[in-house]
């Protein structure tokens, strides 16, 4: 599987995570079945990334069980890349939530904490840098999923040094190439991608239509796969998290991850594809 490197670090993470919205919000134990075998895919595939956030409903519990539960198969040198997110206001309100995801999630320490939605992010980020000082935190990050913040997401990380910035981009939504994606990669900042199927809008319109012959000489065998590798063809882009629990869902949008990437002017032809429907 493709990895690009975390630039705050180099450590490698594979360019093909896994998102949790709606899709881990789960009631109970017993439906958690599907959803085991979708991390064990995940995993199995080489991927390792899980992004979730208190703001998902119990999908940071689903995580934290189901990740426990496969623990004693995880390989100690390639285990799960576990992100989340504080979202609340005030300091304490802060400390509280963090410390009921990490019990959620079962981890003494978390790859990657983010302030969702850069919501009171003056008051976490202190904090914040305090728990990576001591250890229980290894990354930090910002996050949000409308183009009408990138311009205030860039300023935050102008200004504050984070390791990991989480934003929307997909082939209909290129706003994040004008500045923001740029502005990443002057600054070693890893990007990790929400919202690349426009939450299941580039489907619907692709339902039906037949893949370009062309797309075979890029490795590209499904929509999924088409609409992923067009967002991976950008140097910029660390790693894409689509939401899914199903299992054949999430083993098709890994191939995205595997043999090669379009270049820009390929990535131009998808565009204008994807554009003409």
């Amino acid at each position: 599987m493709l990895t690009r490197p975390i630039p705050a670090t180099q450590e490698p993470l594979p360019v093909i995570g896994l998102g949790t919205w709606q899709t881990f919000d789960v009631p109970n134990a017993a439906a958690q079945t599907g959803l085991l075998e979708t991390l064990h895919t995940l995993h199995a595939s080489g991927a390792r990334v899980i992004d979730s956030s208190p703001m998902y409903g119990r999908a940071e519990q689903a995580v934290g069980e189901l990740t426990e539960a496969l623990r004693p198969e995880l390989p100690a040198a390639a285990p799960f890349f576990v992100a989340t997110k504080v979202w609340t206001q005030g300091r304490q309100a802060g400390i509280a939530q963090m410390e009921e995801s990490m019990r959620r999630l079962r981890r003494p320490v978390l790859d990657l904490l983010q302030i969702h939605n850069l919501l009171d992010y003056q008051t976490h980020l202190p904090t914040l840098r305090e728990w990576q000082a001591a250890g229980r935190v290894r990354y930090l990050g910002i996050t949000h999923y409308v183009d009408g913040m990138h311009a205030e997401l860039e300023r935050v990380l102008r200004a504050e040094p984070v390791e990991f910035v989480q934003f929307n981009y997909s082939i209909l939504d290129r706003h994040a190439e004008q500045r923001l994606l740029p502005a990443a990669a002057d600054l070693g900042v890893a990007t990790l991608i929400n919202r690349p199927l426009t939450e299941h809008n580039l489907l619907a319109r692709a339902a039906g239509k037949p893949l370009p012959p062309w797309a075979a000489d890029w490795g590209i065998g499904s929509w999924p796969q088409f609409f992923l590798k067009f967002i991976l063809g950008h140097p910029a882009v660390t790693c894409v998290i689509p939401a899914t629990r199903n299992p054949a869902h999430l083993a098709d949008n890994l191939q995205a991850a595997h043999g090669p990437l379009p270049d820009a002017a390929t990535r131009d032809k998808m565009a204008a594809l994807v554009r003409a429907w």
